[in-house]
């Protein structure tokens, strides 16, 4: 199983992942040290990840489980979280989700831990 834990964890970060933890379950529970400490989570490395886990589905080389996952700057500074329910990958890999669906699916989950002292003079988060 650790060789199973290494080659995904391998699979992430050959996909620009800084993969901090990794614990192959059900959830998959994956922490990433992002490369883009902003306010918000940045999208396309969540997609790149999310690509991992798709492109070995299609391989046949993971199941489809839970993926839950920790966005931090640093180790006390988390930026958000997100997560993907297996039948979403299941969906697109049969067809019955489009990525875009499969995308605002996993958007909808994300929970982003903003500066509360800022969050509380600017209510919109600070967005641009």
């Amino acid at each position: 199983m650790s060789d199973d834990i290494t080659g995904l964890e391998a699979e992430l970060r050959s996909n620009g992942i800084s993969v901090e933890t990794l614990s192959r379950g059900d959830p998959v529970e994956l922490t990433y040290l992002t490369a883009f400490p902003g306010e918000r989570v940045h999208h396309a490395e969540m997609g790149r990840a999310l690509n991992t886990f798709i492109d070995l589905a299609e391989d046949d080389r993971w199941d489809p489980v839970r993926v839950e996952a920790t966005v931090v700057r640093s180790d006390d500074d988390v930026q958000g979280t997100w997560y993907a329910e297996p039948e979403w990958f299941e969906g697109l890999s049969e067809y019955r989700l489009s990525e875009t669906d499969f995308s605002q699916r996993v958007l909808d989950t994300l929970e982003e831990r903003g500066d509360a002292s800022h969050e509380a003079a600017d209510p919109s988060g600070g967005a641009a």
